[in-house]
């Protein structure tokens, strides 16, 4: 019995050898890295992206991530979300603008100068950086801050004579945000040793420079045409963490790409501004349609759940909710204009309010995150349109003669029912009148209606 056991463990023994060879065997002798691509402009959809795989480069102790890079800019509080996870992050990122002919404009050029390595394609270039104004106008400052107005406005004043090229435009407001800009990006640039003078010319004076150029200067480590000729030149690059230092090996490196999942492919697509605007349009108008005809259910359901879509897209995008108000008073004017026409009043009253309030909705130059101007035209253009038929149709009806009632029965014929002179009945649309005549009528006879009294009719018999 002794020698069966032995078997026994023999096996179990290889076996667990062997299990252990295909684990060695499968796992990447170089370790892997992640890379995640963002091809738009920097919003709420890509800020949870980029962090998302940053913790999953965390947590799968990968080398570095791999962050491809190809952005006309965004929003503010989410590059700025972005960079501060860059640079609490435990792993080291790499930000390559790539492919050829990408950018790493506004926003991309702030994360570019924060990442522990910058490096670019032939082809592409960074840089016009300067902030841009978002939700309309800034809001006006507290007694204390505002102080002596006109002293300050006498300031902008002589500024603004005075300048020099490349000197910050604008009056007070503008200032604060162009120098917080710069002080931002100047601090980043301290980090990680990179062109101070460039950084603070892509803010003040919104400077771009190609790859070739940016690398000469100092403001990216390396010129790459591809993934691979960057793993190999990163192979032996130390970077600095906030734990220490480590050293990259990218040998036999494996990468993992890190995808967008469905959660944050939806809200890439609400956030923009288009749909998001969209789905309020269709919101509004279903849910007026639904009050107009009650029980359609259809209209109601279908404009309750765009309506909540395009509520929870606008809070993130920071819209202007004076802008929002207008939008929806317009689209109430122009509706109630079908249902109770006023000559136009109603309807171009909204249509005024509609078109104001779509060009204040998203205030805001950031690139890839502004309301197109032809979508606002083209929708006003169609509310216009109806609004005109149906001023259209009404002047129409107001002059066609009246069809229906007791001003129908004036000028038409009936047919007497008996013969009669002075009171009688008679015969008209099926129903039958009192009718009164001065002269003989004969029963069958046609009678034309004079005028209306009541319930009895004036008639003259037909020669």
């Amino acid at each position: 019995m002794p020698l069966p056991r032995c078997r026994i463990a023999m096996v179990a023994t290889l076996m667990t050898l062997a299990a252990l060879a295909y684990a060695a065997a499968a796992q990447p002798v170089g370790g892997t890295a992640v890379l995640v691509e963002i091809k738009d402009a920097i919003g709420p959809a890509t800020k949870d992206h980029f962090l998302r795989a940053l913790h999953h480069a965390e947590e799968t102790g990968a080398q570095f991530l791999l962050l491809q890079l190809d952005t006309p800019g965004g929003l503010d509080a989410a590059m700025r979300d972005m960079i501060q996870g860059i640079l609490a992050a435990r792993v080291p990122v790499v930000t390559y603008v790539a492919p050829p002919g990408a950018r790493a404009a506004s926003a991309g050029t702030f994360i570019l100068y924060a990442s522990h390595v910058a490096a670019m394609a032939p082809g592409t270039n960074l840089g016009a950086a300067t902030p841009v104004p978002l939700g309309g106008s800034p809001p006006a400052a507290d007694k204390d801050e505002r102080g002596d107005e006109d002293e300050e406005r006498a300031d902008d004043a002589k500024q603004r004579k005075d300048a020099r090229p490349g000197s910050v435009p604008g009056g007070a407001s503008d200032r604060k945000a162009v120098n917080d800009a710069i002080a931002y990006i100047r601090s980043l640039a301290d980090l990680r040793g990179r062109n101070v003078e460039f950084a603070e010319a892509a803010v003040r004076e919104a400077a771009s420079l190609p790859a070739q150029q940016a690398l000469a200067q100092g403001v990216i480590e390396f010129v790459a045409p591809d993934v691979t000729e960057l793993l190999t030149a990163l192979d032996g690059r130390e970077v600095k963490l906030p734990h220490g230092t480590q050293v990259l090996k990218t040998g036999e490196l494996v990468l993992e790409r890190f995808e967008m999942d469905w959660r944050t492919s939806l809200l890439a697509v609400l956030t923009n501004p288009l749909v998001a605007y969209g789905l309020l349009i269709i919101g509004l108008y279903g849910l007026m349609f639904e009050g107009y005809n009650p029980g359609a259910v259809l209209p109601g359901v279908v404009g309750a759940i765009c309506l909540l879509l395009a509520l929870y897209a606008l809070q993130v995008l920071s819209v202007n909710f004076a802008g929002l108000a207008l939008v929806v008073l317009g689209v109430g004017m122009m509706i109630a204009e079908v249902f109770a026409p006023s000559f136009g009043a109603l309807g171009l009253g909204g249509l005024v309010a509609f078109v104001i309030g779509s060009i204040v909705l998203m205030d805001t130059d950031a690139p890839g995150l502004a309301l197109s101007r032809g979508l606002v035209g083209g929708i006003a253009t169609m509310a216009g349109a109806a609004i005109l038929g149906t001023i259209w149709m009404a002047t129409r009806a107001r002059r066609r003669p009246v069809v229906t009632g007791a001003e129908q029965l004036k000028g038409d014929y009936a047919e007497a029912l008996e013969s009669f002179e002075g009171r009688g009945h008679v015969r008209i649309y099926g129903e039958t009148w009192n009718a009164v005549s001065t002269r003989p009528v004969a029963a069958g006879q046609p009678v034309r209606v004079e005028r209306v009294e009541g319930l009895t009719l004036h008639v003259t018999p037909k020669d």
